[in-house]
């Protein structure tokens, strides 16, 4: 296109064509700054002095790193760049300058030398690109990847970044969200998100319509909402932000290489806007440092698997076992602990005719049927091979053989394989914690200790690291097999003590002892067999047993008018938990046509204080059914008050351990006194059981106890000796009475007794 006349004419014109290089170099973009051949200030452009805040008088003149640098700048560079600058070709170089009001400006300074026709520089222009951003973004990041290769635990990772970011822009609120395998979010990182909107957004589903957080998760891609207020996919939850003085949300997905997302990174405004360039940029990287951190912890996390737990079974190994065994004993307060070895007999053989993989899959399927056998208090180690160590919660020998025959039962169950099926059968070392020591590493080798075996035909056993225990544990299989037929041989019995009303002597009713007498090891006491009937699951048949003698005795009782007013029956806290308790209970009442008054239900304290509300709803049912309810061996418990006021109970039994010490113990005195002045306030009836003293009942008596239980009055006896004793203590009483009058002296009954 040709030139217009006077266009032509205005660029042959020397001051125009310097007045045009004038105003493009000023309104140029980038700062820029021409020096003379002495490398002082000679021009600055507008750019310039927007970026930097100088005024030419301030500038013109000076060299630029005298007003460009400050004190902290370091030496060194100053120097490198002050060389540079006299060489006669041109240079590029980032450098950290700072502005008038101290702020600090990262630029890239593109140096370039105007020569003469002699070669000679004349001037210096240097271009300035302002690169602070791009520089603080590299800090962030440096910053970061320190952090994460410094093993820095994710959420710490997080909240760093998070503060990394509101330095760069602190117009933005950030926040840091993980979403788990479920689809649901957990916070991860916000310092300045109110945490009442953190707690709520935790748990929260992912989906189309959960926020900018969830939705992009969902989705996998940026949501940017502008006005929350009015957005739909805030519409579940713009009340938990609003308040708050939030009002847009910015938020990107976290993806992992493979795409799966793993959380979000977002951005909270509190004006209606959306992300600025830098914004995005802080972004982009932040989301590439979040997948950095959390695929490094899923690293973490699965190399301390690994060192800590059996790659084939994912049971922890022995180091581990010996960390949770030290922590369990803790946890326990005092508690002893059982410690068992099993190691699998045979098993080269498996792995030497059906190969490795089926040895692999025995392994695995004993480690789950070992594990479900310390659920939930145990724990559980594989420490080599076929070789395994437990620990669980508990102090007697009979516990411990009770569990170790749980163990060989486990296992004796077939594995079925595709061609056939393997039972497994396993040796079993056993130690027990004591006071003395709480080693675990010790009780581990004495269990290790106690699996070996002289004898080839004793494989499938255990055995105890201390003698004594076997010989214990040996009488208990003996004893357990002879109890489980006594209800069937006959060789369980029933014996009733009397409870007597102290002031009058007048029988109230007679409690239902156990008694077994076998025909192998005779009188066994109820100390004993009682415990062993629980530990092999027969309590409630014994129980049941119990209610239903003790009906039939009473009926009997009635019907040959023998004045026997009520008796009690012990039962154990899984009767409670049975819903066929209550229609049991009813039959036999209907069975036997008994009024419910005739049975009294005895519960221990410890049962009482049970959290468990099947049992007591249980309870009240028979209370309201007619039977009155009991509460055994109080104040060997930890009772609540409250708790006893909630429950149906009508009496109140003194352990016989206070009464044994009330003549010379003080506390025993005034504990037996609270609970007489608590029954008598909640107008329950005390029966002090265990009283075998003259002294031991007069003190109750003048304390105002109700009932009294023990040898002073009567030993438990079969049911024919308990008549006779009933029908002579029922006319030596109705003498009295025709006689004279109780209340004029207290005494007389106790003396009565202390005459037999």
């Amino acid at each position: 296109m040709d030139l217009m006349p006077d266009t032509k004419e205005a660029l042959q014109t020397s001051d125009e064509n310097q007045r045009l290089f004038f105003l493009a170099v000023n309104e140029m973009a980038p700062p820029v700054l021409i020096l003379d051949r002495h490398r002082v200030i000679l021009y600055a452009n507008h750019a310039f002095f927007e970026l930097f805040q100088y005024t030419p008088e301030e500038i013109v003149g000076h060299y630029p790193a005298d007003v460009l640098t400050e004190k902290d700048t370091d030496l060194a560079e100053r120097h490198t760049a002050r060389h540079r600058a006299w060489e006669n070709e041109g240079f590029h170089h980032e450098v950290l300058l700072y502005g008038k009001n101290g702020r600090e400006v990262w630029v890239s300074a593109n140096v370039k030398p105007v020569h003469d026709a002699h070669g000679v520089v004349t001037n210096i222009i240097v271009v300035l690109v302002d690169i602070t951003e791009i520089k603080r973004i590299q800090d962030l990041q440096r910053v970061v990847l320190e952090a994460v290769a410094s093993g820095l635990p994710l959420a710490e990772v997080a909240d760093l970044i998070c503060h990394q970011v509101e330095l760069i822009a602190p117009e933005v609120i950030s926040s840091i969200v993980s979403v788990d395998d479920e689809g649901k979010m957990h916070h991860l990182a916000g310092p300045r998100l109110p945490e009442a909107y953190t707690a709520a957004l935790e748990g929260q589903p992912i989906g189309e319509t959960a926020g900018s957080c969830g939705t992009a998760a969902y989705l996998g891609r940026p949501v940017s909402v502008i006005d929350i207020e009015t957005d739909p996919l805030w519409t579940n939850y713009k009340s938990l932000v609003l308040p708050m003085g939030l009002h847009a949300c910015w938020s990107s997905p976290i993806q992992r290489r493979d795409g799966h997302v793993v959380g979000t990174f977002a951005f909270y405004y509190r004006e209606k806007r959306a992300p600025s360039a830098l914004h995005k940029r802080l972004v982009s990287a932040c989301v590439h440092l979040c997948m950095l951190a959390i695929e490094n912890e899923d690293a973490r996390q699965k190399i301390a698997e690994l060192s800590h737990f059996d790659s084939l079974t994912g049971l922890p190994n022995r180091t581990s076992f010996y960390e949770m065994a030290a922590e369990l004993m803790r946890e326990t307060y005092g508690e002893n602990i059982i410690f068992f070895a099993v190691d699998l007999n045979r098993f080269n053989d498996v792995n030497n005719t059906l190969g490795y993989s089926v040895g692999d899959r025995v392994l695995v399927e004993a480690a789950y049927r070992l594990q479900k056998l310390t659920q939930p208090s145990g724990i559980i180690s594989r420490t080599e091979g076929d070789s395994f160590i437990l620990a669980l919660p508990g102090s007697s020998v009979a516990k411990a053989a009770m569990i170790a025959d749980s163990i060989i039962e486990s296992l004796k169950a077939p594995i079925q394989l595709k061609e056939t099926s393997l039972s497994i059968s396993a040796r079993i070392g056993i130690s027990i914690t004591d006071a003395a020591n709480q080693d675990p590493r010790i009780h581990v080798e004495q269990a290790i200790t106690a699996t070996f075996r002289d004898d080839p035909s004793d494989q499938d056993a255990y055995r105890f690291y201390r003698a004594e225990m076997n010989q214990l544990a040996q009488d208990r299989l003996i004893l357990g097999a002879a109890l489980s037929s006594a209800i069937e041989k006959g060789t369980l019995h029933l014996y009733y003590q009397p409870q007597v009303r102290i002031a009058t002597g007048e029988l109230t009713g007679v409690e239902a002892l156990m008694r077994w007498n076998d025909e192998r090891f005779g009188e066994v006491p109820p100390v004993r067999f009682i415990p062993l009937a629980e530990e092999a699951g027969l309590i409630e048949e014994f129980g049941r047993w119990a209610l239903q003698q003790s009906c039939s005795q009473i009926a009997q009782w009635r019907k040959r008018a023998i004045p026997i007013p009520a008796v009690s029956v012990n039962l154990s806290p899984l009767h409670f938990r049975n819903q066929s308790l209550l229609p049991y209970v009813t039959d036999l009442l209907k069975q036997y046509n008994l009024p419910p008054r005739y049975l009294t239900i005895e519960i221990t304290e410890n049962d009482m204080m049970a959290k468990d509300p099947q049992s007591l709803d249980h309870i009240k049912a028979l209370h309201a059914l007619g039977l009155r309810m009991s509460v055994d061996d109080f104040g060997t418990g930890f009772s609540s008050l409250a708790r006893l006021t909630r429950f149906p109970i009508d009496e109140l039994k003194l352990d016989r351990s206070f009464i044994s010490d009330l003549e010379n113990d003080e506390n025993a005195r005034a504990l037996v006194t609270a609970v007489i002045r608590i029954g008598q306030s909640l107008k329950m009836t005390i029966v002090s059981e265990g009283v075998e003293t003259k002294e031991q009942a007069r003190f109750l008596l003048g304390l105002g106890c109700d009932v009294a239980q023990g040898f002073f009055y009567a030993k438990p006896m079969p049911a024919h000796e308990l008549e006779q004793w009933a029908l002579s203590n029922s006319r030596v009483v109705l003498q009295q009475e025709d006689d004279r009058d109780p209340q004029n002296d207290l005494g007389d009954a106790v003396a009565h007794f202390d005459s037999r």
